[in-house]
């Protein structure tokens, strides 16, 4: 079988996509991928470092708003539509399965025209244009979270590496405190705003640094490639381990009582699979989607919201101190968010990548895929996580 997957652009819909096509390689080693790109955004810095076929197409930028621009678009998106249609007979693709962005949109349209199956994922509780195009084009619609309004659609929940979807973070702590140089006992906090960082974060822990230090609190602190953070350095404190990136987040999730983070859908589903808490402060910018992402699980119990304009470091100190030393409300938090949490979605997705091909999954019992796992769910609930598993 060969898959073609269109998820470009953002870091948001390139992980999910290369996540998806590591466990579809996993299913079958010799199975073909293809990754539909732009030269837009993280594509080709991305996908091939993952060892995966790219195909380049023309980027046309989708407007979020009725405009002229969105007036324009059919005969703009003409000369892309027929790029990534010419890719999916090029490479004779079984099935197209895109997660939004650029490179969705000319990806589905091009498969319509090539008579080819379409699956949508959706990550975002606000649906994006490319996908809201994309599911009227095919009954195979999945979403990462169960408050996503889509007709039809089956709740898978977002495919995670398996370091982070298999995690056992209670047996993993020893170790990866050590591996980060942190106190094996002390209340640790993790602070990370992507790989860009995030500047709000990074001024409120700069200004909170001697209320956790009086506190007992330690922290472990990925500060962004683009940023910088000054802690003075104190032997006689709890640790303060900054640095501007960590590549190891499963060791990072697994040393951490509680996280402060930014609330993008792949940070939130990976903090709920590993059931680790979190005091969500999204992104001011854009739909306001990063806020409705953490909703929730914070309403589930397992994290709190607060707007970034309110994340002083007054708040900070009347509100993320205290959580840190209240250890019986942590692991309450930590319950509600595993429940929340969805750790095989990937393999789901598998399933249901090969029934929209009407192929066998290698290793499956019968003759084909089971067409009820191909049926959309009306109330697809998350599944809790087992400890058995990783990512």
């Amino acid at each position: 079988m060969h898959v073609v997957i269109a998820g470009g652009g953002s870091a948001g819909h390139i992980e999910p996509a290369l996540n998806t096509a590591d466990a579809l390689r996993r299913a079958d080693p010799s199975i073909g991928v293809t990754m539909l790109g732009t030269e837009k955004g993280l594509d080709t810095k991305l996908i091939p470092a993952r060892g995966y076929d790219l195909r380049l197409i023309p980027a046309v930028p989708l407007p979020r708003k009725p405009s002229g621009a969105l007036l324009s678009l059919p005969t703009r998106l003409l000369g892309t539509v027929k790029a990534a249609q010419q890719v999916i007979t090029d490479v004779g693709a079984d099935v197209v399965i895109g997660f939004g962005g650029y490179v969705a949109l000319p990806a589905y349209l091009g498969a319509r025209r090539a008579r080819t199956p379409i699956v949508v994922h959706e990550a975002n509780i606000r649906p994006g244009l490319a996908n809201r195009v994309g599911a009227r084009f095919t009954t195979h619609v999945l979403t990462g979270n169960p408050a996503v309004p889509m007709r039809g659609a089956t709740c898978v929940g977002m495919p995670l590496r398996p370091a982070i979807s298999t995690l056992d973070r209670a047996a993993l702590r020893a170790q990866a405190r050590a591996e980060f140089g942190l106190d094996p006992d002390l209340p640790t906090l993790l602070v990370f705003g992507g790989s860009q960082g995030a500047r709000r974060l990074n001024e409120t822990m700069e200004a909170s640094v001697r209320a956790l230090r009086e506190a007992g609190v330690q922290v472990l602190h990925s500060y962004g490639d683009k940023n910088k953070v000054a802690i003075a350095e104190d032997p006689a404190a709890p640790p303060y381990v900054a640095r501007p990136y960590i590549d190891r987040m499963d060791l990072a999730y697994a040393a951490a009582d509680l996280a402060l983070s930014r609330s993008g859908m792949m940070t939130c589903s990976e903090l709920a699979a590993v059931g680790l808490p979190s005091v969500y402060v999204p992104l001011p910018v854009g739909n306001g989607e990063q806020r409705l992402n953490a909703a929730p699980v914070v309403e589930a119990g397992g994290g709190l919201l607060i707007d970034d304009a309110a994340l002083t470091p007054d708040w900070f100190a009347a509100n993320v101190v205290p959580l840190l030393l209240d250890s019986r409300r942590l692991t309450a938090m930590s319950e509600a968010a595993g429940r929340f949490g969805i750790r095989d979605a990937d393999d789901k997705i598998v399933d249901l990548v090969y029934a929209a091909a009407g192929k066998t999954r290698p290793g499956s019992v019968g003759t084909s895929v089971s067409s009820k796992a191909a049926e959309p769910s009306k109330e697809a609930e998350p599944s809790a996580p087992t400890a058995a598993e990783e990512g």
